[in-house]
């Protein structure tokens, strides 16, 4: 017996109305990716619900609230390790407590922990 499969395609207003919301929603996480962000909160601040903002990261994005934040976190952290800061103050400056959990982070985002990253970074330029 085959069964068909239904996939809703959101009307063009619909996803319209999320790509807005996760217009909004990244733009905070890029302006304070290194506070103590929560789904509720941006959720709330652009003035939808947790749920509503999970499916729009969900199904436009590809991936979850915290991924993308790692992900912007790691993306900063990357470009702060081609400066002079040591690896526990970009850490910081990224929003991770314990320079370990970091690197652990980081290594995971990137293939490498931020000394050898930003040995090989400087050795390019």
């Amino acid at each position: 017996m085959a069964v068909d499969t239904y996939m809703a395609v959101p009307r063009p207003t619909t996803l319209a109305a999320r790509s807005e919301l996760l217009h909004d929603a990244r733009a905070i996480m890029e302006e304070e990716y290194a506070d103590d962000l929560s789904l509720d909160d941006v959720a709330g601040r652009i003035a939808t619900s947790r749920r509503q903002l999970q499916r729009v990261f969900a199904e436009l994005a590809g991936t979850g609230f915290r991924e993308e934040l790692a992900a912007i976190r790691m993306d900063r952290a990357a470009e702060l390790l081609r400066g002079p800061l040591p690896v526990g103050e970009v850490a910081h400056r990224v929003g991770y407590r314990q320079p370990a959990q970091f690197a652990k982070a980081f290594r995971a985002h990137h293939g490498t922990v931020p000394s050898e990253y930003r040995a090989r970074v400087r050795g390019l330029s």
